[in-house]
C-alpha cells in the first residue's frame, strides 16, 4: 500500500509545506538487502566502566566486520557521523551512575546518520545485587523511550537488559538491534537471559539452516513476509492456510521450496494435522509462529457472540490448543522457538475491538504463561505485538483511522510486513536461545500503550 502523503514530503514542494507548517516528516526507513552489510557505517561504543558485557558488545561487532571505535574515558566526540551508538550501562551502581548517559549521547545524538540506530545494554532490574542498581537500571526504560521521541531522521532507540552472566548470549540481538533488520522496531526493552544454551552458528548468512518452521496464516500479506524471510534464513517452511487462499499459498511456498499444509486452524483435528504433517514430511519442527489472524471490529455494543467468538477462535484459542498439542506430541525438536503475532490492540486496546483486543492481549498471556515451563524444557516462545503495518487488510481502514496509525509513532509512518518478519527471524535465530518470554512491538514506538 502507497503512503501517499511521505511521497509528497519527498518533494520539493512537500519538503516547503511540512518545514513551514510544522506537519510530520517521515524518513524513508532503510531496510536490509540480501549482500549489504550489517551496519553501513561507523559505530560509536560507550560504558560507564570496562564490564565483560563491553568486551562481548565489541567482540560481536568485530565478528560481524562493523567498523568500531571506543569512546575515551565514556566520553564522544562530536566531530565524527555515526550510523549507530552503543553504549553499555551495565557497570551502574546507582543513580549517581546515570549522568554517564547524558555525558555520552548529548555531544553525539545529533551527529547520528540518517536511520542510525541506539542500543542501551543494561543489567535485568529483577535481578540486580542492590536496591540502588535496581534503581538505577530501571531508569533506563524512561531514558530510552524518552530518546527514541527525541531522534529524527529515521533513528531508533532500544534498550537490552542482560541478565548477571548473560553476555555471551547478547550476539543476536545486539546485531539485529544496530541493524536495517530492525527498522521499525523503537523505543522497545529486550530480556536477555541465561537459562538456555547458545550453539555457535556454523553460517551467518544462514542461520536457520536445517531447521523447520510451520507458519500459520502464510498465504499473505505478514504470514507471506514471515514465509519467505526465514526461508531466506535457510529454514525449510511447512505454510499453512485456509482452502480458501490455496493459490495464494501455493505461489508462495512454490517459490521457496516449502510444503503446503491447507487446514483451518479451529478444526478440531487442525493440531494433530500438522502434527502429523511436520513429523511425516519434515522429521519434526523447530520453528512455531502463530500468524494467522481475522478482525470482526464491532463495538461491543452491537456484537453478536459468533462475531466474538470466531475472532477468539482463531486468534488465541486456536494456538494455545496447537502449541499444546505440539508439546505433547514431542513433535518439536531440541531448541525449539514459539512465537506468537500479537498486536498493539492487545497492550493498549482500540475502539470497536474489543475481541481482537482481548484475543491479542490473550496471545501476550499466552507467552508470559508458558514461557518459565518451556525454557525449563529447551524450549523458547516470545511474541512480536505489530502496530500499523501496511497491509491489504489496513488499506480498507477508513483514511483518517489509517492516517492516524501512520503518524502516531516516532518514525510518523506505517511499517512494512517484512518488518514483523524480522523481528520473528531474530526471535528463531539459535543464537537468539537466552531470548524467551519476551513481547517486542514492531510499531516504531506508537504512541498508543506503554
Amino acid at each position: 500500500m502507497t503512503d501517499r502523503y511521505q511521497g509528497f514530503t519527498q518533494s520539493g514542494i512537500g519538503r516547503f509545506v511540512v518545514k513551514n507548517l510544522g506537519l510530520p516528516d517521515p524518513t524513508p526507513l532503510q531496510r536490509w538487502t540480501d549482500g549489504a552489510p550489517l551496519v553501513d557505517g561507523p559505530v560509536l561504543v560507550g560504558s560507564v566502566t570496562g564490564t565483560e558485557v563491553s568486551k562481548a558488545i565489541q567482540a560481536t561487532l568485530a565478528d560481524a566486520g562493523v567498523q568500531f571505535s571506543v569512546a575515551s574515558e565514556g566520553v564522544a566526540s562530536s566531530e565524527a557521523r555515526h550510523k549507530a551508538l552503543v553504549f553499555d550501562a551495565s557497570g551502574m551502581e546507582s543513580t549517581a551512575d546515570l549522568t554517564a548517559l547524558q555525558r555520552f549521547f548529548s555531544p553525539v545524538v545529533r551527529q547520528l546518520a540518517t536511520c542510525g540506530r541506539i542500543v542501551v545494554v543494561g543489567t535485568t532490574p529483577e535481578l540486580a545485587q542492590t536496591p540502588r542498581q535496581r534503581i538505577a537500571q530501571r531508569a533506563l526504560e524512561g531514558f530510552t523511550r524518552s530518546l527514541g521521541k527525541e531522534t529524527k531522521r529515521g533513528g531508533t532507540v532500544n534498550l537490552v537488559y542482560v541478565a548477571p552472566g548473560a553476555h555471551e548470549q547478547l550476539g543476536s540481538t545486539l546485531r539485529f538491534l544496530v541493524s536495517p533488520k530492525s527498522a521499525y522496531v523503537d523505543g522497545q526493552v529486550v530480556r536477555v537471559g541465561t537459562d538456555l544454551d547458545v550453539p555457535a552458528t556454523a553460517d551467518p548468512a544462514a542461520p536457520l539452516a536445517g531447521k523447520v518452521a510451520l507458519v500459520t496464516g502464510a498465504g499473505r500479506g505478514i504470514g507471506e513476509a514471515i514465509a519467505k524471510t526465514l526461508a531466506r534464513d535457510g529454514a525449510t517452511v511447512i505454510g499453512a492456510d485456509v482452502p480458501q487462499l490455496a493459490n495464494d499459498l501455493h505461489t508462495v511456498i512454490t517459490g521457496i521450496d516449502g510444503s503446503e499444509l491447507l487446514l483451518d486452524i479451529t478444526a478440531v483435528d487442525a493440531p494433530q494435522r500438522i502434527a502429523a504433517h511436520a513429523q511425516e514430511t519434515h522429521g519434526g519442527l523447530d520453528i512455531v509462529v502463530h500468524n494467522a489472524g481475522i478482525t470482526r471490529d464491532k463495538r461491543l455494543a452491537n456484537m453478536r457472540t459468533d462475531v466474538w467468538d470466531a475472532v477468539l477462535n482463531v486468534n488465541l484459542r486456536a494456538p494455545e490448543r496447537i502449541t499444546e498439542h505440539l508439546l505433547e506430541s514431542g513433535v518439536l525438536r531440541p531448541g525449539a522457538s514459539i512465537v506468537g503475532v500479537a498486536s498493539i490492540s492487545g497492550i493498549a486496546g482500540n475502539n470497536g475491538q474489543t475481541n481482537y483486543a482481548t484475543s491479542k492481549a490473550g496471545v501476550i498471556g499466552l507467552v508470559q504463561a508458558l514461557a518459565p515451563d518451556l525454557e525449563s524444557k529447551g524450549f523458547r516462545i516470545n511474541a512480536v505485538a505489530p502496530g500499523f503495518i501496511e497491509t491489504r487488510m489496513t488499506a480498507k481502514v477508513p483514511l483518517a483511522i489509517r492516517e492516524a496509525g501512520r503518524r502516531m509513532n516516532s518514525l510518523a509512518q506505517g511499517g512494512r510486513p517484512v518488518d514483523v518478519a524480522e523481528t520473528i527471524a531474530w526471535f528463531a535465530d539459535p543464537e537468539s536461545a537466552g531470548v524467551t518470554g519476551n513481547v517486542v512491538r514492531v510499531c516504531g514506538q506508537s504512541l498508543l500503550g506503554a
